[in-house]
């Protein structure tokens, strides 16, 4: 029996997917818990256009990070904070205060994407990667800038 299934099942197949199946597994397991429909004309119909709708939105995502991408790519940021004799700064500058930073220059990004292993303790320049979509990083510099006390 042809069924399209409507969550995934382990051993069986993903959501969305045509799949053969026995007629008392479907009968008997995926029909009850709701997993599974008959793959008639309609439902290969309905499969067929809500994928196209996941591979349209995708591509709009796709497209919205790219944008993104080219707006953040060779900025420069430059943060002033307190530092010591050395150059020491006291506290650090974490991915918060970068992606604050962005915000003020009108572009929005979440401070999980910004590519920051450890706070930066030194000044100086700091060229960074910020992760937009997987396979779209996008490259800016942090300048940080120390203030005499």
């Amino acid at each position: 029996m042809k069924v399209v299934l409507l969550k995934d099942v382990k051993g069986t197949g993903k959501k969305g997917e045509i799949k053969e199946v026995a007629d008392g597994f479907a009968n008997n397991f995926l029909f009850k818990q709701k997993l599974a429909k008959i793959a008639d004309n309609s439902a290969i119909s309905e499969n067929k256009i809500q994928k196209s709708a996941q591979a349209f939105h995708k591509q709009e995502e796709i497209n919205e990070a790219k944008a993104l991408a080219s707006k953040i790519e060779g900025k420069d940021i430059n943060l002033k904070i307190k530092c010591g004799a050395n150059g020491k700064m006291f506290g650090s500058i974490t991915s918060k205060e970068i992606a604050e930073e962005f915000e003020k220059m009108g572009i929005s990004i979440d401070k999980k994407k910004i590519d920051l292993k450890e706070p930066i303790k030194l000044s100086g320049s700091y060229k960074l990667t910020a992760k937009v979509y997987p396979e779209i990083p996008a490259k800016f510099t942090v300048n940080v800038i120390p203030l005499a006390d």
